[in-house]
């Protein structure tokens, strides 16, 4: 089985080169996808190939050790990943979400610390913050902070080597988010994600038995979306969801093109004798063809301009904020349409002999319905809706 290659020996690569790297590990995660979505679990060879690619520090500037890829780029990536595998393809998106978590909400020590330790040691982040779920609370004690409870839909934390993590302060209620090691003591990781999609993106729950926090470790300079810079955090969160939604698309309509070109069979009336003439087949084609398109297009133009807004750093303004966050929504409509659709329309143009259970293309669909429900996209559409109607921009929150 084909490895990536490994990173050149200064630790930079181009983005031809980081693209050709993901494009090779992409194709050995895709002989094991089907199989491993069977199984569902943990991904830990897949995610230690991911880790010794170099890939990790993709978003990491090149004067920290990393390649210095452009948000664009980094959503590429994602894009390609999800096209043979989302689970992983949330994963790795996720991981960069979670470094940018620190440099955006935390001070200059913490983000070049996280930055320069996650490319010198291949580090995994993961997720625990989940802003919904206030069942974490952080107590200040004489012995120091202490955090217990719960935490729900928490991708990656299960094999992470670093940790993002939220909880609501005990005397105040406000909401409070650290970066830790994943191994600190009093952390359990429960294996009890078990839904109908993203089967290996480990989005169970974990549990908090007075875990300590060292104030050194909480991100308060200048906190969850305490600055226009910092509320950037949702707009890469929502853009890493949109290149999944679309990598899955794209990996259905790959499967879809070759078994209609090699295995469909004209229908009888259709009057043609192969089915790549049939013209309601092209017909479905060509939509697929627009949706993807459309959807792709608007997807760059919004890595463009959430870059526009990241190289402007502290200076950003709330106006160039709120235009990348325009651009986003309207990318988090077209992707979450297309992947619904084209997942499930593909056996239109692949008929009855694609539903066998051996090939398993349910899957596309089932990764698509689960992950799209992360957030209700008709609140995108109210955000464009007052965009365009009254020129409002979406107010920043940990969803917009």
């Amino acid at each position: 089985m084909a490895l990536p290659a490994p990173a050149p020996q200064n630790g930079v690569m181009s983005f031809q080169e980081i693209f050709a790297t993901a494009e090779r590990l992409t194709r050995s995660l895709g002989e094991t996808a089907l199989e491993r979505d069977r199984e569902g679990g943990t991904a830990k060879r897949e995610r230690d190939q991911i880790r010794s690619s170099g890939l990790l520090a993709s978003s990491v500037p090149e004067a920290y050790g990393g390649q210095g890829a452009s948000w664009l780029e980094v959503m590429q990536l994602v894009r390609v990943f999800s096209s043979a595998d989302s689970s992983l393809g949330h994963l790795f998106g996720f991981h960069h979400l979670l470094v940018a978590t620190v440099r955006l909400f935390g001070a200059q020590p913490q983000w070049e610390a996280a930055y320069r330790d996650t490319a010198k040691e291949n580090l995994f982040w993961g997720n625990a913050l989940n802003p919904l779920d206030p069942g974490t609370t952080l107590t200040r004690t004489d012995a120091g902070l202490i955090v217990s409870g719960r935490k729900s839909f928490c991708s990656g934390a299960l094999d992470s080597d670093r940790l993002i993590l939220s909880a609501n302060d005990a005397a105040t209620g406000k909401l409070l988010v650290a970066a830790i090691p994943s191994n600190r003591p009093g952390i359990r990781y429960n294996q009890d994600w078990d839904n109908l999609g993203q089967r290996q993106t480990d989005s169970g729950s974990v549990e908090l038995d007075h875990v300590v926090i060292q104030e050194s470790e909480l991100l308060t300079t200048p906190g969850p979306l305490g600055s226009p810079f910092a509320s950037l955090r949702p707009c890469i969160a929502q853009l890493v969801l949109c290149n999944v939604y679309l990598g899955i698309a794209q990996g259905a309509l790959a499967i879809a093109k070759p078994y209609t070109q090699t295995q469909r069979r004209a229908w009888p009336p259709s009057g043609v004798a192969s089915a790549t003439e049939d013209p309601y087949v092209l017909a479905r084609y060509g939509e697929f063809y627009l949706q993807l398109e459309s959807a792709r297009l608007l997807a760059d133009a919004a890595g463009s301009a959430l870059d526009a807004a990241w190289n402007a750093k502290e200076e950003v303004t709330p106006e160039a904020r709120g235009q990348a966050a325009v651009a986003i929504a309207a990318t988090k409509v077209a992707t979450t349409r297309a992947s619904l659709d084209v997942s499930t329309r593909i056996f239109d143009v692949m008929g009855a002999r694609s539903t066998t259970a051996k090939l398993r293309l349910d899957r596309f669909f089932r990764n698509a319905r689960t992950h799209t429900l992360h957030d209700p996209v008709d609140y995108k559409l109210k955000e464009l809706g007052e965009w365009e109607l009254s020129g409002k921009l979406p107010v920043p929150s940990f969803y917009s």
